[in-house]
């Protein structure tokens, strides 16, 4: 019997081993992956995951999302019934089409977005986006709302803030349903002091979406082609939702000189009195042009787009007009704005024209753009020169002090 006790030990042994290994690791197969599975350490803070491609195949090591260390192999999770205002508490954080980080993203959310949650686990939460069902790690979602980083800082740009709050895309907004785009937000400033004037005016820096180019959205609301050329010719029924603009003669991208331009003129602005709604305070915002427009139309009492034309012999300023097409000017919202729309424009360029800023021709041209034919608040696209045109900070001051002189005729002020 005693030659038989080292036998039994090894086999104790084996069996202890295999024992803590079985409960070192957890293997979870994911949702509509057959024939693969993960295996995710419990003990790492950081999972790393390993991939198997296909029977017989080695291992893949890849590295799991910053945002979701978690991995889900059901939807059908046991959640509590929610119906409850969220908002995102990080930055480009996954919204997916099922509670698996296997699944397809349908959303990018940033720090601040307003949600609905209607469904909620430890792990998941489910959040209603422009009516389809969306989920979300539970650990990126607040009923407070955070402090945005563009509230504390200008995008990265070294300027305060203030006291801008951000303002959310909200899909149940008139027109709101047709936006590709919209999981960035605007950022609302405040006149300081007792000279505030109580008007708000939405100041668009033009282009700056990634990835706008790259999604199309309808021209107009009903469907119809449009009227005109322009970056989509006459008779598409639809556009790209952003498109990336133009280089400057130097080498300077477009995008780069309207943001310059857009902080210039808010700066003039609030110092005037009034409240600014900025679109875009850095490279890169997540609303396309139907996004941005519907944001103005309910946070601001008019709206400016600027741009630069792609032309190349240093044109001058001119605003673009709605188009004098009869079924165009009856369409709304643009029959019930049109003639708004052309006097916001007129003044602009009359300010421009007492800042001693060249003007192009009669200082404007007709254009269909997908801005006027969604907007409810007087709101014109202003270009502002084109690619020849000195776009220094001297000639942006200028520009700028044109602009200002063009709102306060406008509004009488």
């Amino acid at each position: 019997m005693r030659k038989k006790v080292p036998g039994v030990l090894a086999l104790l042994m084996i069996l202890a081993l295999t024992m803590a290994c079985g409960k070192k690791y957890e293997e979870i197969t994911p949702e509509g992956s057959p024939g693969s599975h993960e295996t995710v350490s419990s003990e790492d803070e950081n999972p790393v995951l390993y991939i198997r491609q296909s029977e017989g195949e080695n291992y893949e090591q890849a590295q799991s999302s910053s945002r979701e260390t978690v991995v889900v192999g059901e939807t059908a999770l046991s959640m509590e019934d929610r119906d409850e205002t969220v908002y995102v508490t990080g930055s480009d954080v996954n919204g997916r089409a099922s509670a698996t980080t296997s699944s397809q993203v349908m959303a990018v959310f940033q720090k601040g977005q307003k949600l609905h949650r209607t469904g909620y686990d430890d792990t998941w939460s489910k959040v209603d986006y422009n009516g389809t069902a969306c989920y979300i790690a539970s650990r990126y979602l607040s009923v407070t709302e955070p402090r945005t980083d563009a509230m504390e800082t200008a995008s990265g740009s070294g300027e305060t803030a203030g006291d801008g709050s951000g303002i959310a895309f909200d899909s149940s907004w008139k027109y709101g349903e047709f936006s590709k785009i919209n999981s960035g937000q605007a950022i609302l400033y405040k006149a300081p002091g007792d000279n505030r004037k109580g008007i708000t005016v939405c100041v668009n820096a033009g282009h700056g979406t990634k990835g706008g180019s790259n999604v199309k959205t309808l021209c107009h609301p009903d469907g119809t082609p449009k009227v005109t050329g322009g970056t989509t010719g006459a008779g598409a029924t639809s556009a790209v939702a952003v498109s990336g603009g133009m280089t400057f003669s130097d080498g300077t991208p477009e995008s780069k000189v309207t943001l310059a331009m857009a902080k210039k003129l808010k700066g003039k602005l609030l110092a005037a009195g009034y409240d600014v709604l900025m679109i875009r305070e850095g490279d890169d915002v997540q609303l396309d042009n139907i996004a941005r427009t519907v944001i103005a139309n309910n946070k601001a009492d008019c709206h400016i787009a600027l741009h630069w034309d792609s032309t190349t012999n240093n044109k001058g300023a001119f605003y673009m007009s709605v188009p004098n097409v009869s079924s165009y000017r009856a369409m709304e919202p643009v029959k019930s704005n049109w003639e708004k729309h052309n006097a916001l424009g007129e003044c602009l360029v009359a300010g421009l024209r007492e800042a001693e800023v060249k003007i192009f021709s009669s200082g404007s041209m007709e254009m269909d753009l997908t801005q006027t034919s969604y907007s409810t608040v007087p709101s014109i696209d202003i270009e502002l020169g084109d690619k020849a045109s000195d776009h220094s900070d001297a000639a942006l001051d200028k520009l700028a002090d044109g602009l200002l002189a063009g709102v306060n005729q406008y509004f009488g002020k």
